[in-house]
Formats: structure tokens, sequence, C-alpha cells
């Protein structure tokens, strides 16, 4: 099995930020410029996440997405603000291949069902952000803002039976932290479902993609520090993926 290399680029007002357990948000630049330079490196996927869409209750990347798509020739993954069939049906339309979808999911797990039956479910992502609470993950809704109550495993188990085709898994708990992935929760969640898990959330190496891909069955990663700030290039995360 192929274990993809995805490039995370989280989004604010048109520019790419990047923070530290989803707080304290950093500009650094044009997103598309980064977008179109990890495609030359040959990255897997570009995911775009709207960091403040759920909040302010829209997605803002049209334009980024359908700029993006002119010069990316791989598979482009939006997230963020996506309550409504028609919200999925306009970002195909202007080029995303699949949307990720969290605070309005656990709203309306219908919504799955609804976009799964439409468009297939290879277009749907669910978009989890999953925090420790004492002997469970907790899932957090709007950029990790706000709890939900909801178990994680239990809710990833829905989701698929509802029709999702792949879960965007978020350690809140270790997202911009460098010290790796959340090994457990990614692994607990791999041995229960069956569909395509991309892990999201503390990549401070890559060795981090190595252990990730050698001790779950994660299908992915996707990294976002190590790529944005150049610490390394997209060569040197696949060798450390096939490594595993």
């Amino acid at each position: 099995m192929k274990r993809r290399v995805i490039a995370r680029l989280d989004v604010k007002n048109d520019y790419l930020i990047k923070g530290v357990q989803l707080e304290g948000l950093r500009k650094l630049g044009a997103p598309n410029d980064f977008a179109i330079d990890y495609y030359r490196q040959e990255i897997d996927e570009v995911l775009y996440m709207d960091a403040v869409a759920s909040l302010y209750e829209r997605n803002s990347l049209h334009e980024v997405v359908a700029r993006t798509v002119e010069n990316v020739f791989c598979p482009v993954c939006v997230g963020g603000g996506v309550r409504r069939l028609e919200d999925v049906r306009s970002l195909l339309r202007v080029g995303a291949d699949k949307v990720a979808v969290n605070t309005a999911a656990v709203r309306n797990p219908k919504l799955i069902e609804e976009v799964a039956s439409t468009f297939g479910s290879q277009c749907f992502v669910l978009s989890v952000e999953a925090k420790r609470n004492g002997a469970i993950w907790e899932c957090y809704i709007d950029n990790g803002r706000e709890h939900t109550g909801r178990n994680l495993l239990d809710w990833v188990r829905e989701a698929e039976d509802r029709g999702a085709g792949e879960i965007l898994l978020t350690s809140v708990d270790n997202e911009g932290t460098r010290r790796g992935f959340d090994i457990e929760m990614v692994g607990a969640v791999t041995e229960l479902v069956g569909i395509p898990v991309i892990a999201s959330g503390g990549a401070g190496t890559p060795a981090h993609l190595t252990k990730l891909f050698d001790e779950t069955e994660a299908s992915g990663a996707a990294v976002a520090y190590l790529l944005h700030y150049k610490k390394c290039g997209v060569a040197d995360l696949r060798t450390a993926a096939e490594a595993a």
C-alpha cells in the first residue's frame, strides 16, 4: 500500500497560516505559491483548510482552489465551512476533488449520506479534531474550539457506516508541537475502520512519518511545519514514508 504524503495548508483570509494546537496563528504567505512549489516537488495531495470558516459560517477558498488547479495537477481536498450539499457542489465545480467536513457532519450526520449518494463516497472526507479527555478521545468542532461530547471511536465508525470515504484525523494535543503524531489514537482508528485514514498533527521530523507508517495502518500523513518552513523537502518525506 502506497503511503501518501499530503501538504496541509491552513488558510485564513487568503494567507497561509501555521499555529500550535490550532491557536497562535502566524501568517506565512500566499497559499497558491506554496501549493505550486509542493506540486513541483511531486506531493501526493494538497489539503486546504479554511481555519475560520465554521466560525464565520462560510468557506472562502473557492478562488484559492480555482487558481491552484490551473497549475497543480494532483488531488486537492478542501475543508472548512462546508455545511450543505450545495457547498460541496460549488467546491467540486471550481476544481476540488473532495471535501473535508467536521462541524456540519457532527451537527447533521445525514449530510454524510447525502454527499456520498450524490457525488460518491470518495468525495466525502470526515475531518475529525480529537483530544484526549480522560479515558477517551473526544471530538471537537469549530477548529478545535468547541466540545462535542462525542467519543472519537464511536463517531468514526458511524461516519463510515453513513458513507464517508476517508478520515482526516487531527490530534489537537499534538498539532504544531513537532513531537510526532498521536500514534495511539491513529492506531485505534485505523484498527476500527476500513476506509483510508490520514494522520495530521505533530510531524516535526521526517522520522515521525516512518514511525507513523511503521506502527499504524494510516494511508497518509498530512504535513505542514516541515514543508512550510523548509525543514525538508517532499522527497525527504517520501523516503521516510517508504522506510516504514
